[in-house]
């Protein structure tokens, strides 16, 4: 890898009369993102310009927002994706969700003092004054990245948060989401599972069924992608994938958002499980539903 030659292979791309998008492809989707990063800097001290003006400037469209997304330091594309989602028309509350559901402590941290010195706000001031009621409240207890992130299953506890789970949901009238919050957004991943297990045993039916039954709207998207992430997180991405190119239309930056966040941590597994869950491949699927520069780039990310 010589960041220089591609810095120089980018500038041919862009110089002059018309722009070969093919070969900015070829060159951005070969490198990994600090690789990408290196170019950044490179382009600037060699070629005296920098490389993300140029490239806003010669592409648009759908196209080049996958490509400056591949240019953004991967915490950076969260916190602008996040601060996008509250700030921008209305609230995108599926990529909040998707976002805070997913990432680890480490990167929830990394995401909250990044946000803070890009805006000057916190993660959670701007989370409280967009967001209202009890899902401003689990969003906010996934933003503290404070989740036990050990292995230790202890039984009894088990059974009591499963116990609790079951009083607090389909036993009674109405739903206490307060405790469903405290426990799906604090106990480490191992013990869920467990929980889970005990769950279907105390109501004979997965707790999934129940979220769906007991809430509603926004919130209920939240617990279920909560539930989901913990259980297998490439296929909580294939879903996400699969519903923002499923029927009318397409909804651009939840693929664009998954396919670039997602390319260089687990998208093999995230095409396995897709293939398992929809019995079509996630690369027939986008090169059914886009096209030109966006689909060519979408597929190189894909691979496969």
């Amino acid at each position: 890898f010589s960041a220089e030659q591609e810095a120089q292979a980018l500038r041919k791309a862009m110089k002059g009369f018309g722009t070969d998008e093919d070969a900015i492809i070829e060159t951005l989707t070969k490198l990994n993102v600090s690789q990408r990063q290196q170019v950044l800097i490179t382009y600037k001290s060699t070629i005296g310009r920098d490389l993300i003006d140029d490239l806003k400037s010669e592409l648009s469209g759908n196209f080049e927002k996958v490509i400056i997304g591949l240019m953004t330091p991967t915490t950076m594309y969260d916190v602008h994706e996040l601060r996008r989602a509250l700030k921008g028309a209305g609230t995108d509350e599926g990529c909040l969700i998707e976002i805070l559901a997913s990432r680890t402590n480490a990167e929830i941290r990394h995401i909250n003092e990044n946000y803070k010195l890009q805006y000057g706000s916190t993660l959670e001031d701007d989370i409280v004054s967009d967001t209202s009621s009890m899902f401003r409240r689990v969003l906010v207890s996934l933003a503290t990245g404070n989740r036990d992130e050990g292995t230790f299953v202890d039984e009894a506890l088990a059974q009591q948060d499963a116990q609790c789970l079951y009083e607090a949901g389909e036993k009674k009238w109405g739903t206490d989401e307060v405790q469903f919050m405290s426990i799906l957004c604090t106990r480490n991943r191992c013990h869920l599972l467990r929980v889970f297990d005990v769950y279907r045993g105390i109501a004979n039916k997965d707790i999934t069924e129940s979220i769906k039954s007991e809430m509603s709207g926004d919130l209920e998207d939240a617990l279920l992608a909560v539930v989901k992430c913990l259980r297998n997180k490439p296929a909580y991405f294939a879903e996400r994938l699969y519903k923002s190119m499923k029927g009318l239309g397409t909804d651009d930056s939840t693929l664009i958002r998954v396919m670039v966040s997602r390319s260089e941590v687990d998208m093999l597994y995230i095409r396995r499980e897709f293939l398992a869950m929809y019995g079509k491949s996630l690369h027939s699927f986008i090169k059914g539903d886009c096209s030109g520069d966006y689909r060519k780039v979408l597929l190189r990310l894909c691979g496969g």
